[in-house]
């Protein structure tokens, strides 16, 4: 995955003089970065709340027809290889297009994805998901990669940066599926998607504009290959990508390659790629003895993340597919779409954010350390889950519906774990990559999302097979158990881990 490299050159381009703290004592560049963000995630997070909902809504209603189980499964199966992309999409950025570029072409294809979306075809739909999860995986790893880029390692400011960052993610995914949710469930569902795709286009608009205030913007690989291997490279990408579909199509057409079947062979993978590519990075010679020491804990990390992922991804499959049929969706005499459930998840992190950032910036170097921060995360998640057995709990059938309240302080519990997880595991992936990787450990964390997704895509099949409290009750206990195990080996973590902290 390495492959033959041409002399490392550090890309010495920054952004203008006193960017530095223009943008609310942060570079000027993570508005830029984040702005893009909202975008993405309001078109992103905003087609996936109603994305199950359509699976499962039927013909007449402008939907698939599927089965609740299959719909999260399918759905589950969509993000597994949204994450699994984000392998070639790190390569891509470290060797072949840059930063800049990559999440530049990533934002196109999710643009174009979203517009064939709106096709009111199943063939339009599966096409549309195919180029979203191309695009999402050029773009995601690498505009993570290029926040961590703002700071120094030793710059305080960078847990607080991903805070922010985290908090401008979750402002699109608020505000996302408030829109399409409205729309797909009172228009239709391709409506909403089109929302999704007018969102993507903004944010690609925003970037371009802003491109000035970031670091490395040129159109260099900062580790790009040698003219002769780079040339060898794309031939075959373009290859391996045709010879892809092609053998997709052959064995769809002869019956072999099933939805289901496609579903299965995401979730192998999802386990394998990660297996192999950590290895790959252990054994580089393009790593220093240092850089495999930090790289130890950061395995560690990677399981957490998973674990708590697993949970966090429910919250457009199960949880939402729970909310359409045993929640009621009033408040106050107000009615609203299930899909709207969505939208709590990102309030609450909008909200939580700057809180926790201004906690960090105010502890300074008295701060808990990464490791505590994922754990506890992961606890929360767990908890989420745990919550929810109450209310499912001695009752059956359709004709039951919980107060939304229950939802509600579940998504509470996670956003609260997500913010804790994601924004120490970025700022801590971006620290403990090795240099020559990057853009590609970073799109090693968004492995462990793939690994959640393909872990969940089998087990959401449970999903009304078995009881509500204890379908949400073992998946619950098992990430407080995880993330507990993660607390226990703190010393260890903190030894192995510096210089983060």
């Amino acid at each position: 995955m390495s492959g033959t490299t041409a002399e490392p050159e550090t890309n010495t381009e920054q952004p203008p003089p006193g960017d530095d703290h223009a943008f609310l004592g942060h570079p000027k560049g993570l508005l830029t970065l984040s702005g893009l963000e909202v975008w993405e995630r309001f078109s992103f997070l905003g087609m996936q709340a109603i994305l199950v909902l359509y699976f499962v809504a039927t013909a007449h209603e402008g939907g698939l027809g599927m089965a609740d189980n299959t719909a999260a499964s399918v759905s589950a199966a969509y993000g597994t290889l949204v994450y699994l992309v984000s392998v070639a999409g790190g390569w891509l950025a470290d060797r072949v297009l840059g930063s800049y570029r990559a999440v530049l072409w990533g934002g196109v294809l999710i643009a174009v994805g979203h517009c064939a979306m709106i096709i009111p075809t199943a063939a339009a739909t599966w096409a549309g998901l195919g180029l979203i999860s191309a695009g999402t995986g050029l773009l995601k790893p690498n505009v993570a990669a290029m926040v961590g880029k703002l700071y120094r390692t030793d710059d305080e400011r960078r847990d607080a940066g991903f805070a922010l960052y985290y908090m401008a993610i979750n402002i699109g995914a608020f505000l996302g599926p408030l829109v399409t949710g409205w729309v797909g469930e009172h228009v239709s569902w391709h409506w909403g998607f089109s929302a999704a795709a007018v969102g993507m286009t903004l944010g690609l608009v925003q970037y371009v504009a802003g491109r000035r205030h970031l670091a490395g913007h040129k159109h260099t690989a900062e580790f790009a290959l040698a003219p002769e291997p780079m040339r060898r490279a794309v031939r075959l990408i373009l290859m391996g990508a045709v010879a892809v579909a092609a053998v997709a199509v052959a064995l769809s057409l002869a019956g072999w390659l099933t939805l289901g079947r496609f579903v299965d062979l995401l979730t192998v993978i999802s386990v394998i790629v990660p297996v192999v590519y950590f290895a790959v990075m252990f054994r580089s010679p393009r790593v220093s003895a240092e850089e495999r020491g930090r790289l130890r804990p950061y395995v560690v990390l990677f399981l957490a993340s998973v674990v708590f992922n697993f949970i966090l991804f429910q919250s457009y499959s199960t949880m939402i597919l729970l909310a359409s049929t045993n929640a009621r969706t009033s408040v106050l005499g107000f009615d609203f779409p299930a899909s709207w459930y969505a939208s709590a998840l990102g309030a609450f992190e909008v909200a939580l954010a700057p809180v926790v950032a201004a906690l960090w910036v105010r502890m300074g170097t008295r701060q808990p350390h990464a490791s505590n921060k994922i754990a506890v995360g992961v606890v929360l998640g767990g908890l989420s889950f745990l919550l929810m057995v109450l209310p499912t709990s001695g009752h059956s059938g359709n004709d039951y519906k919980m107060a939304a309240w229950w939802i509600v302080g579940s998504y509470l519990l996670l956003g609260l774990g997500d913010i804790l997880v994601e924004t120490s595991g970025l700022s801590a992936s971006s620290k403990l990559a090795p240099k020559a990787f990057a853009s590609q450990t970073m799109a090693l964390w968004f492995l462990s999302l793939a690994l959640a997704n393909g872990i969940q895509a089998q087990t959401v099949k449970l999903y009304g097979q078995v009881s509500g409290p204890a379908y949400f009750g073992v998946n619950g206990a098992v990430a407080v158990v995880a993330g507990l195990a993660v607390i226990a080996a703190a010393p260890w973590l903190r030894r192995t881990m510096h210089p983060v902290h």
